[in-house]
């Protein structure tokens, strides 16, 4: 393989990256970023406008801030009510109209280049792959099954519970892959594109890998202190061919 301009990384990088992956007998994958775009073709912040909408026409305007009603990412409405109704109806069916959206999502949902190829290559070459993330685990088997992967995840699909605090960046679902799946932390590998993923990670001393699909993503996981970023998968598939 390569290790020239397509991806950007130098040799030593590649090399950091080769160790990573020689150590990870398990690999955590978030979903939505390493794995696909779930609201390429269904976006998040309509997603988010239609959930404040829903609450506001319950009457319920005075739950969220100016700031969480203003913000483009649908989680944050989710956990501002369960902060505020921790663990009420209005928390259930506002969740349950998260995962509804994030099913229609997923239908029209992006692959990440090289996203398939390389979760195949790594199954095959006998490392367990598992899935930790804050989307719900009915949306991830609806996806994988259109994509033919779910046997190279399952039965190891962690996602969002009825437990909104244990969102990443609480450790929680990693923590509940590594127990189900018998595996020390420095046995394994997060793949994440968000500070919060990396946050969790270095909660459950696990390393870190970031996925950036632009240098924005990048700066932020270098920002929050992200030691090794790839601006794309393809090395990976690179070295786990090799």
């Amino acid at each position: 393989m390569s290790t020239e301009p397509a991806t950007g990384e130098t040799a030593n990088e590649i090399e950091k990256l080769r160790e990573l992956i020689k150590r990870a007998r398990v690999v955590l994958w978030d979903f939505d970023g390493p794995i696909c775009r779930l609201f390429a073709g269904h976006k998040a912040e309509h997603v988010a406008g239609d959930l404040v909408e829903w609450l506001e026409g319950r009457g319920l305007h005075g739950l969220l801030t100016e700031t969480e009603r203003e913000s483009l990412d649908p989680h944050i409405v989710l956990r501002a009510v369960d902060r505020r109704h921790p663990g009420s109806d209005l928390v259930a069916e506002l969740e349950e109209r998260l995962t509804q959206e994030e099913l229609r999502a997923a239908s029209s949902a992006m692959p990440t280049a090289y996203a398939d190829p390389v979760i195949r290559t790594w199954t095959a070459v006998g490392s367990r792959l598992a899935i930790a993330t804050n989307n719900s685990p009915r949306v991830v088997r609806s996806y994988l099954d259109t994509r033919g992967l779910t046997e190279c995840f399952a039965p190891h699909i962690y996602g969002r519970t009825q437990d909104l605090h244990r969102l990443k960046p609480d450790p929680h679902c990693l923590n509940r892959a590594l127990s189900a799946m018998g595996a020390a932390p420095t046995a394994a590998l997060m793949i994440g594109d968000s500070p919060s993923d990396l946050d969790a990670a270095v909660r459950a001393d696990v390393p870190f890998l970031g996925y950036a699909r632009n240098e924005q993503k990048a700066k932020l996981l270098r920002a929050a202190g992200a030691e090794h970023v790839v601006g794309s998968l393809e090395p990976l598939l690179g070295l786990l061919r090799r």
